[in-house]
């Protein structure tokens, strides 16, 4: 039978949670991989979160999807960042097992109810009248209402090593040519990124005895609210740095590198470049860090996270022959540099359905991001769209005020990007109430309404609001009075003494005392879990800033609800410049919320819009929904 309700090309981390979620939602789902044996492959780092990232992981979970717990189950080390400041900037990484996460993958979708995993190349889409309705295989047609594409690094990919480069998606694996060509066909305007990886070192091989050692967390914090503890050992990793030697070799090839020849002409990663680009743009610096990774238990590969290039394997050796530590190391595997295509995402909607081809999704790094969060992120809002497609239902959209997904995808498609997408704390403007513990109060009754939240997970949910209602209230109704006992432990946080009595509340505004010291000082209310008073802490100390960010967001959603009809006609509009008509038109915002975010729009044409879109229009003449 070849015709399904979702077809998902790709079966990475956008694709593995995109047709995860669509079989979820009852959608009957067919996901299409070049090779079932690379389901859920982790290509790059051996981890999963990190500064912005971790937070999108946290919201995958909330809403259901699988990330975050397969990452529990193979995480071998657990770090939150930023944990000496406050819960606003913190997030979660952790090192993980790369092979069992593959396995835990497949092992999950092979289980999976309404989903089929089929080998095969998308050689193009179908399209027809502006709507797609299958794929072509190369052996025959397959069929769906939607599709979601997820080809990653694989979409007309391009591998550089030195000044040899040949096609691939990922070292050792095609590239996917046809499905490229399909799409220009169709009409999308493509862009080229690049991305790279590190070499891989033979563990036994490494002199470890003077390198830092980095261990994780003594109390690791899972990604999933659900995960009460690690599965796996926890086992360390190690740093090293570069120095001048290194780069003095580095320097002298330069001309050997594809990125420095001119042989890559597509734009990389700003935020995580290849040593070649440490080494030219950050000249003045004498070391750069290496991350010594293991990729799992009992296996001998190690990333050194840090030094990815794709300078010649030759210049590898040299490079790492350098380094402290790494004088000795075997290679495993070179680094290597990938080109890859990119559809411009300003031709996406925020539910991830371009705009081009009705029921036509497009997720992860097609969209023009880099990072298995990023993409994971956006295959869950696309297969969760594709199977509300077919079920006639409104999408999913999440905005700016209600997740770091949201931003993701509002960035991505209100403002395009001219380089790889990294999300960064910094990009999301309310994260005061976007934190990584409340992730689960924010979106888990959309993950249970979706059928993608098992009912006794938000039962937990429901049960953790409760006790941050009932926690705040006892707070806030007990006094405490100065005594011994009291007074020591504030003696001990290093905060003034007590003279008269005090709200509990009032004693938790202090900077120096936390829930644990409450809970010295006097029995906390019974029945009320640790997340829950986690959560009431940061909310009582935040409590000012937080209620500042709570009217932004207000305001904000003022301008979210009013919403542009499809086909309103630009034209209309008069006392704006042409140049603003065009971008409006093109762009098609859903509403005056991202028409204001789109670049060059001034408050002057949102103000005007506005009018437009209120006025009161003949019945001849009115906008059809």
């Amino acid at each position: 039978m070849n015709k399904f309700d979702v077809i998902v090309i790709g079966a990475g981390h956008a694709g593995t949670e995109a047709s995860c979620a669509s079989a979820r939602m009852g959608a009957k789902t067919l996901l299409l991989t070049l090779d079932v044996d690379s389901i859920g492959r982790m290509s790059c780092n051996p981890a999963i979160g990190g500064v912005g990232k971790g937070q999108l992981v946290k919201e995958i979970d909330a809403l259901g999807g699988v990330m975050a717990k397969a990452a529990d189950a193979c995480a071998i080390q657990f770090r939150v960042l930023n944990s000496s400041k406050g819960m606003a900037v913190q997030s979660s990484r952790a090192q993980v097992d790369m092979r069992k996460y593959e396995r835990h993958i497949r092992g999950l979708l092979r289980r999976q109810k309404n989903l089929k995993i089929r080998e095969g190349e998308a050689k193009g889409l179908i399209i027809e009248e502006g709507r797609v309705s299958g794929v072509n295989t190369g052996d025959g047609n397959l069929y769906a209402e939607c599709v979601v594409v997820c080809p990653g690094t694989f979409l007309d990919g391009l591998i550089h090593i030195g000044l040899r480069h040949f096609s691939g998606g990922r070292i050792n694996e095609r590239a996917s040519i046809g499905l490229a060509d399909s799409l220009k066909k169709a009409g999308f305007s493509l862009l080229r990124f690049k991305t790279g990886t590190c070499p891989r070192l033979d563990k036994n091989s490494i002199d470890f005895s003077s390198l830092a050692r980095q261990d994780g967390d003594i109390v690791p914090r899972p990604f999933s609210f659900s995960t009460v503890k690690p599965r796996l050992k926890q086992i360390p990793c190690h740093i090293t740095y570069t120095n001048k030697k290194t780069h003095g070799i580095i320097r002298s090839n330069l001309d050997r590198s594809p990125l420095y020849s001119g042989k890559i002409k597509a734009t990389g990663v700003r935020y995580c470049p290849s040593i070649e680009d440490k080494i030219v743009k950050f000249g003045d610096k004498e070391r750069h860090q290496i991350f010594l990774e293991p990729e799992g238990l009992g296996v001998k590969d190690i990333y050194p996270n840090g030094i990815s290039t794709s300078l010649p394997e030759d210049v590898q050796l040299k490079l790492l022959a350098s380094i402290p530590g790494l004088e000795k190391s075997r290679v495993i595997r070179f680094g290597y540099g990938i080109e890859h295509a990119v559809v411009e995402p300003r031709q996406v909607f925020p539910s991830l359905e371009t705009k081009l081809v009705r029921n036509l999704f497009l997720a992860g790094q097609i969209n023009g991001t880099t990072g298995y969060e990023e993409a994971a992120a956006q295959g869950l809002v696309a297969g969760i769209n594709a199977a509300l497609r077919v079920r006639g239902k409104d999408p999913l959209i999440l905005d700016r005020s209600s997740s770091y997904i949201g931003v993701l995808i509002d960035d991505l498609t209100t403002k395009g990007t001219l380089e790889p997408y990294r999300m960064f704390t910094s990009r999301v403007e309310y994260r005061l109430i976007l934190r990584e513990d409340n992730a689960d109060l924010r979106l888990s009754k959309t993950g249970f309404d979706l059928g993608l939240l098992p009912s006794n997970a938000y039962r937990k949910v429901k049960k953790k609001q409760e006790g941050v209602k009932n926690g705040l209230l006892f707070l806030r109704a007990t006094r405490i009075s100065p005594g011994k006992k009291v007074n020591a432990v504030l003696n001990c946080a290093k905060s003034a003494l007590l003279k008269n009595p005090v709200t509990l509340e009032e004693l938790l505004r202090r900077p120096q005392i936390g829930i644990k010291d409450l809970r010295a000082m006097r029995e906390l209310k019974k029945g009320i879990s640790e997340s829950a008073w986690q959560q009431i802490e940061t909310e009582i100390k935040y409590s000012g800033f937080i209620q500042r960010q709570l009217k932004d967001v207000e305001r904000f959603k003022n301008l979210e609800k009013i919403k542009i009809p499809d086909n309103f006609d630009y034209s209309r509009l008069s006392g704006i410049s042409s140049e603003i008509r065009e971008k409006l038109a093109r762009f098609k915002p859903l509403n005056l919320g991202q028409a204001s975010r789109i670049s060059g729009v001034t408050p002057a044409a949102i103000s005007l819009l506005m009018v437009y879109v209120a006025r009161p229009k003949p019945a001849s003449a009115r906008y059809q929904h």
